[in-house]
C-alpha cells in the first residue's frame, strides 16, 4: 500500500499525525490527546482526569482524545476552520497549514480494538480539509463510529451497531447516506475496518467483508479523524472510573 502506518516507532510520527482534536476552536493546550505508543500500538485514552473539549460551548458535554492527519484555519475571530459545529462559530487560536496524508479518493483501513463503556465511543472518519471556505468541503466518509452503548454480549456472541457511510454536513453536493448496522463482533477485539472510493461510489467493509456501499462520496481532500470519546452526561452510575480507550494496530491505504 502507498501508506502504512503501525506505530513501531517510539514516538508518535509527527509528519503524519497531529495529537490535538480540533484545535482552532480551542487551542493546542486545551486539546491535546492522551495517547501512548505501546507493543507497535496506538492507544488513545480518555483518562478520569482528562478536561473537557470546549466545556462552555458544546452540547452534550465530551471528553476526547484523537489524532488528525491535518491541520487548517483562518485567524482568530474568522470563521474558517475545519468541522465547524454551529453556525457563527469563530476560530479562538489560528492554526498552521499541516497537511499530514490526505487522501482524495482510494482505500483507508483501521485495524484495531476498543475497550468502551455505555458512555464512550471509538471513531475513524475521513473529513474535508477544508481549506477554501467558498468551496464547502467539509463532507465526511465515516468508516467506523461505535458507541459502547450499542454493545452487547451474551451466551451466544457479541454484536454492536457500527456506524458507516457519507454525511453531508454543509456539503451541498452530497446526500446523506448513514446507517449504523448491527454486526457480529466483538469490538475489544481486533478488526479491520476499512472504505475503497472513487468517484461515484464508496464501498465500506469490515474484515474485508462488505457492508455498506455509497453512491456519489466526496472525492477532494480529506483528513483522517481517529478518536476516543467519553460523554459524562451518559453516566449509567458508578462509571466515572471507566477509561475508554482505542487500541489501533494500524492505519493503511
Amino acid at each position: 500500500m502507498a501508506f502504512r502506518e503501525d506505530f513501531d516507532a517510539p514516538e508518535l510520527n509527527r509528519a503524519v499525525w497531529l495529537p490535538h482534536y480540533l484545535p482552532a476552536w480551542s487551542s493546542r493546550d486545551a486539546t491535546c490527546a492522551s495517547y501512548a505508543l505501546t507493543d507497535s500500538c496506538l492507544v488513545l485514552s480518555v483518562p478520569i482526569d482528562h478536561p473537557g473539549w470546549l466545556p462552555d460551548d458544546h452540547t452534550p458535554p465530551l471528553r476526547v482524545s484523537a489524532v488528525q492527519s491535518g491541520n487548517w484555519s483562518g485567524p482568530a475571530g474568522s470563521p474558517y476552520g475545519q468541522q465547524r459545529f454551529e453556525d457563527g462559530q469563530r476560530v479562538c487560536e489560528e492554526q498552521s497549514r499541516f497537511e499530514g496524508w490526505l487522501p482524495s479518493h482510494g482505500h483507508v483501513e483501521i485495524r484495531c480494538r476498543m475497550n468502551l463503556s455505555p458512555r464512550s465511543m471509538g471513531a475513524l472518519w475521513l473529513a474535508g480539509f477544508e481549506d477554501d471556505p467558498e468551496q464547502l468541503r467539509c463532507g465526511e466518509l465515516c468508516v467506523m463510529e461505535i458507541f459502547g452503548r450499542s454493545v452487547q454480549r451474551s451466551a451466544r456472541g457479541a454484536s454492536c451497531e457500527v456506524g458507516i457511510g457519507i454525511k453531508a454536513f454543509r456539503d451541498p453536493r452530497l446526500t446523506q447516506d448513514f446507517a449504523s448496522p448491527r454486526l457480529p463482533i466483538d469490538v475489544a477485539e481486533m478488526h479491520t475496518y476499512a472504505v475503497d472510493w472513487q468517484v461515484g461510489e464508496a464501498v465500506f467493509s469490515v474484515d474485508g467483508t462488505q457492508v455498506r456501499r455509497c453512491a456519489d462520496p466526496p472525492t477532494y481532500p480529506m483528513q483522517l479523524m481517529v478518536a476516543v470519546y467519553d460523554f459524562p452526561d451518559w453516566s449509567v452510575g458508578d462509571d466515572s472510573h471507566l477509561v475508554p480507550e482505542l487500541i489501533v494496530d494500524h492505519i493503511a491505504g
